[in-house]
């Protein structure tokens, strides 16, 4: 496969304009010290997309550099990879590549599942050393809108589904960039005409000839016919996604408003959930599923977990799975997590100083963050080797350095962690000695004196 090059073209100039129109949108969100990433594929849409970005970073003075992830399912993904390292060294700007593992699961389209492992990569992008990424832009155009809000429909999604795109999200995990789309207003032919006018090369991913794909159906198949008869679909569809955004934050306000009522620590309360009417916990329900990046059962299945929780007593032990997450119910408070995985108890992992640390085992990360005079003693933690296990029993420590030293069992017991996890959390060991527990806190002897060096660990799940 050779990459692929358009003759110039005859018809109107049209490039300046595209490059005025996305810089009047990134100048609404971009700084002089922003670092951009764009989501490179190796097609003619983010090839045009970097060609305008490397154009504006030097007018704009913010850093740009580039993601290609290699899904490995096209015999030529190596080339594309291939490809795109080139074309950034071209431009001068640096790229990571990510390499990953589509497995198709019952029920899950390929294409699903790959954008998926994508997104994955998108979340990790800040975490993993791409230095401190502000913003991922992505080539998404009125087109893919277009194709994207048809689909939705046909699956029978809600209102916030059939928003399709935003031009600007936050990524579910809190240290991921926000996703910027600069070209969602643009059409497909303006930017390859763009290409044309430019005499840029690109690469062909011969999956999308396939209408055995969804979206390659609808491109290919319908959206001619609907051009027929209506040659401004794509705008009217354009339209109908923004009105369905507007609905989608006034409900998001109402969850927000329901959340005062039925959130305490950031869990949903079973009391609260009574208090609503149905449609309303529901809502709430959604958009607590939403800000986690989960997404939600059907809406049978969603109603019966709802009669559920609302007719469960503030002893009542619930346990209710939907997809990959579950929903338990423990002192009358709804925990919603991934699926409690099997016993992790002979896992182990060494800390040597990294500022994250990614624990296989455990679907999650630690951030150890430096600060003086707090955390843990950094000059103790040299001492012994650091590693992070699960609790096997019998262990004590002291955290609160006026009480005496306790038992880890019971000390969770009062902090009122949940059965289920009390054997799942990552214990930070040095040597033999336990020395923080999430949740609870660091022992008394290892805390970080008030001008010396400490560590301030963090654990979020994934």
């Amino acid at each position: 496969m050779v990459p692929t090059k358009r003759r110039k073209s005859n018809k109107p100039a049209g490039f300046g304009g595209l490059v005025r129109d996305t810089h009047n949108i990134l100048r609404r969100y971009v700084t002089s010290d922003s670092h951009i990433a764009i989501g490179l594929s190796g097609g003619v849409d983010s090839v045009v997309l970097l060609d305008i970005l490397a154009k504006l970073s030097g007018e704009m003075r913010f850093k740009l550099s580039a993601v290609h992830v290699n899904h490995g399912i096209s015999k030529n993904a190596a080339e594309w990879s291939h490809f795109c390292c080139r074309l950034c060294a071209v431009y001068g700007i640096p790229v990571v590549v990510s390499y990953v593992k589509v497995t198709q699961e019952t029920g899950v389209s390929l294409e699903a599942a790959a954008r998926e492992k994508r997104y994955q990569v998108f979340n990790r992008l800040r975490a993993e050393g791409m230095n401190a990424v502000d913003y991922l832009v992505l080539a998404q155009h009125r087109d893919d809108q277009a194709e994207t809000l048809l689909l939705q429909l046909l699956r029978g999604a809600g209102v916030r589904g059939l928003s399709a795109m935003p031009l600007r999200r936050k990524q579910t995990a809190g240290i991921a960039p926000q996703i910027l789309r600069p070209l969602l207003d643009v059409p497909r032919d303006s930017i390859e005409i763009y290409a044309e006018q430019r005499q840029l090369q690109w690469m062909h991913d011969e999956s999308n000839d396939s209408t055995l794909f969804s979206r390659n159906f609808l491109r290919h198949r319908i959206f001619p016919l609907l051009r027929e008869k209506y040659p401004g679909y794509a705008q009217a569809l354009q339209r109908t996604s923004r009105h369905m955004a507007e609905a989608s934050e006034l409900l998001d306000e109402l969850a927000e408003q329901d959340a005062r009522l039925c959130v305490v620590s950031g869990r949903v309360t079973i009391a609260g959930l009574r208090e609503l009417s149905m449609l309303r916990a529901k809502n709430l329900l959604r958009y607590v599923l939403w800000q986690r990046g989960i997404q939600p059962p059907s809406a049978i299945r969603l109603e019966e977990i709802l009669r559920q929780l609302r007719s469960a007593n503030s002893d009542t032990h619930l346990h209710v799975t939907f997809g990959t997450h579950e929903i338990r119910t423990y002192q009358g408070h709804v925990y919603i997590q991934a699926i409690t995985r099997p016993s992790i108890k002979d896992s182990q992992q060494e800390w040597k100083g990294e500022s994250t640390l990614r624990l296989r085992d455990w679907d999650g990360l630690i951030h150890f963050k430096r600060i003086q005079g707090q955390g843990l003693s950094l000059a103790k933690l040299m001492q012994a080797p650091v590693f992070i296990r699960v609790r096997q029993g019998g262990e004590h420590y002291k955290p609160d350095c006026n009480r005496p030293r306790r038992s880890l069992k019971n000390l969770l017991q009062e902090a009122s962690i949940p059965p289920w996890s009390r054997y799942t959390l990552p214990l930070l060991f040095c040597g033999e000695k336990l020395v923080w527990v999430p949740g609870i806190g660091i022992d008394c002897e290892f805390q970080a004196a008030p001008q010396e060096m400490g560590i301030a660990p963090e654990w979020r799940a994934e």
